[in-house]
């Protein structure tokens, strides 16, 4: 999943950072109101994860302009603000969520995974495809009950297509929730993952669109010999 992290401490915003890429979040990172709005205008995000006291204003700021556009991407306030009417005209003013400094890195990570999975209509927490289960949390896949082992940028990919199973998804929009604005991206990294998912859960998990990019499969065309012959325990 890609989160958007503006917070101007860099000692706060790397360890966020840092803890959010360990649990296999990619992480884009904005320090001031001026590079939050540049970041949500050139890269796509699942939720945003706001600080308040930015140096080029507050970032409640941010929220009223992108609810004011019709922007639905969820926010999650973090803040050292805890006065109760601060947390209100938060939410109030258009934030999903907020949490409170110091806090907790597992409480962060199961927000935005709450956030993310009711953003997409979901009341579960895992994601279902055919025979195939997807466990956001403990990123843990199974075909059939059985465990199917997968390196951790497939696992993103894969999740890209779950959270968006109807979607046309284009060549740059799969390289943004893979990568962000990293631009230490070899030119045939998507290809490359596109063949070991293909090859590890069936040829058509994945359909190529051509000239337009790529779609999630049917449920039938998840393969189920590919999963290991270990039972998840």
């Amino acid at each position: 999943m890609h989160v958007l992290l503006i917070e101007d401490d860099a000692l706060v915003a790397s360890g966020i950072q840092a803890g959010l890429e360990a649990h296999d979040f990619v992480v884009n990172l904005a320090m001031s109101l001026a590079d939050g709005r540049h970041a949500m205008k050139v890269s796509s995000c699942d939720a945003v994860v706001l600080d308040l006291g930015l140096p080029d204003g507050d970032g409640m700021t941010l929220v009223r302009e992108w609810r004011e556009s019709s922007l639905d991407t969820p926010i999650l306030v973090l803040t050292a603000r805890d006065a109760l009417h601060d947390r209100v005209a938060g939410l109030q003013g258009g934030a999903d969520d907020y949490l409170l400094k110091p806090f907790e890195l597992d409480e962060l990570v199961a927000r935005l995974h709450a956030l993310i999975r009711r953003a997409a209509g979901r009341a579960h927490p895992r994601i279902t495809h055919g025979p195939l289960n997807f466990d956001p949390l403990t990123r843990e896949i199974t075909v059939s009950g059985r465990l199917v082992m997968l390196q951790r940028r497939e696992i993103t990919l894969l999740e890209a297509f779950l959270q968006s199973p109807t979607a046309l998804l284009t060549t740059d929009q799969l390289k943004d929730r893979m990568y962000g604005l990293s631009d230490d991206v070899e030119s045939n990294a998507l290809n490359v993952h596109i063949f070991h998912l293909r090859k590890k859960l069936g040829k058509g998990i994945i359909e190529t669109v051509r000239g337009l990019g790529y779609r999630l499969g049917s449920p039938e065309a998840v393969d189920v010999s590919q999963a290991s012959s270990r039972p998840k325990e």
